[in-house]
């Protein structure tokens, strides 16, 4: 059933996870591929938009990330979004190389409505196989320091969280690619630092079998860190010199995939999240202790907004659909009833059990 509701009095956002298209080195055209995806969601309610790694580049750049050219163009096409996303009531998340201190750096740059938030660098470099970022790039400091870029001040660094006024369930967090593939993500200590959200901006290959595993990467991290994920994969108008990537888009929640889109697909995924049940969730759950040390949150404005519900809700949540499975939940509860009993009767030297069937209960 779908209907209208006051979204952020129940905890709800609608959020996105698109792969625009792309031509690599075209910052403008690039950045003006951006601002029509960021207003076409605005239109839809959408108020959580992630872009993948490098959206305003392209991410097989390889040695024209060197170039002053490029980084000029990356930084003209952020501006252009900035200034475009003025009025919209929505987030988004952009990948592009920014330079600091005479260092370059892999960003997620976080904007609300003409502001930029925060740039968040990626950690956890790639040097193996086909990939070397740290060719051209540093991780990512984590405590945030001052810079300016795109004609506005701002903080750069790995622990920067982002909170939005109107909804204090609603707390952003960023991580670039790599990060989430590192022993230990980022997003561990996001989570513990308050995140409810983790958006990662990406730039994955297809080979055989890797989309079954982004999958069990992306659930199993919500999962355990008990937020909601959302993952932006690059896709068609990447260089195929050495990869070809699949624009494999994904938003899961606690361990569920909510929005999956097959890879070459050429499609975005759209879903909304329950950030009140994540918080509820840590609430009950005494083993996620927060740690917030070393952290710094930005504050944005999100006014809320009303509408209906895509995701499906399940009238018997505890309940599977699907015939086989249920089946094998109901099997499952008869063998935990069965050695239950069992125990208790060898517990009590029982010789035979009694069993009472009355319908006064």
């Amino acid at each position: 059933m779908k209907y209208s509701f006051p979204a952020f009095e129940n905890g709800f956002i609608r959020a996105a996870a698109a792969s625009p298209a792309l031509r690599v080195a075209d910052c403008a055209y690039n950045a003006a591929h951006i601002i029509g995806v960021m207003r076409e969601y605005a239109e839809k309610n959408v108020q959580l938009l992630c872009l993948p790694e490098f959206a305003l580049t392209g991410y097989t750049c390889s040695d024209l990330f060197l170039q002053e050219t490029l980084l000029r163009g990356a930084e003209d096409g952020l501006a252009a979004i900035l200034k475009a996303s003025e009025g919209l009531n929505l987030v988004v998340l952009v990948g592009l190389p920014v330079r600091h201190n005479g260092k370059l750096y892999n960003c997620a740059a976080v904007l609300c409505n003409g502001e930029l938030l925060g740039l968040v660098p990626k950690m956890h470099l790639p040097n193996y196989g086909e990939f070397y970022e740290k060719r051209h790039f540093i991780p990512g400091i984590r405590e945030p320091e001052c810079i300016e870029l795109a004609g506005q001040e701002t903080l750069i660094g790995t622990n920067l969280l982002f909170a939005c006024k109107q909804m204090p369930a609603f707390v952003l967090a960023a991580e670039v690619c790599e990060d989430l593939w590192a022993p230990v993500p980022p997003s561990c200590a996001h989570a513990l630092a308050g995140a409810t959200v983790v958006a990662n901006l990406s730039a994955s290959d297809e080979t055989v079998g890797k989309a079954a595993y982004r999958r069990e990467l992306v659930c199993g991290q919500s999962a355990r860190l008990l937020c909601a994920y959302l993952y932006a994969d690059a896709g068609h108008g990447e260089s195929t010199t050495d990869m070809t990537f699949a624009g494999h888009n994904l938003i899961a929640e606690n361990g569920s995939l909510l929005a999956d889109t097959a890879p070459f697909a050429g499609e975005d995924a759209v879903t909304e999240l329950d950030l009140g049940r994540m918080v509820q969730e840590r609430q009950r759950n005494t083993t996620f202790m927060p740690e917030t040390d070393g952290y710094t949150t930005v504050e944005f404005e999100l006014p809320p907004v009303e509408f209906a519900l895509t995701r499906p809700v399940s009238c018997t949540p505890f309940v599977p659909q699907d015939a086989a499975t249920r089946a094998e939940r109901c099997e499952l509860i008869l063998r935990i009833q069965a050695e239950g009993l069992a125990k208790r009767m060898e517990h009590t030297h029982a010789k035979c059990g009694v069993l009472g069937i009355s319908g006064g209960l």
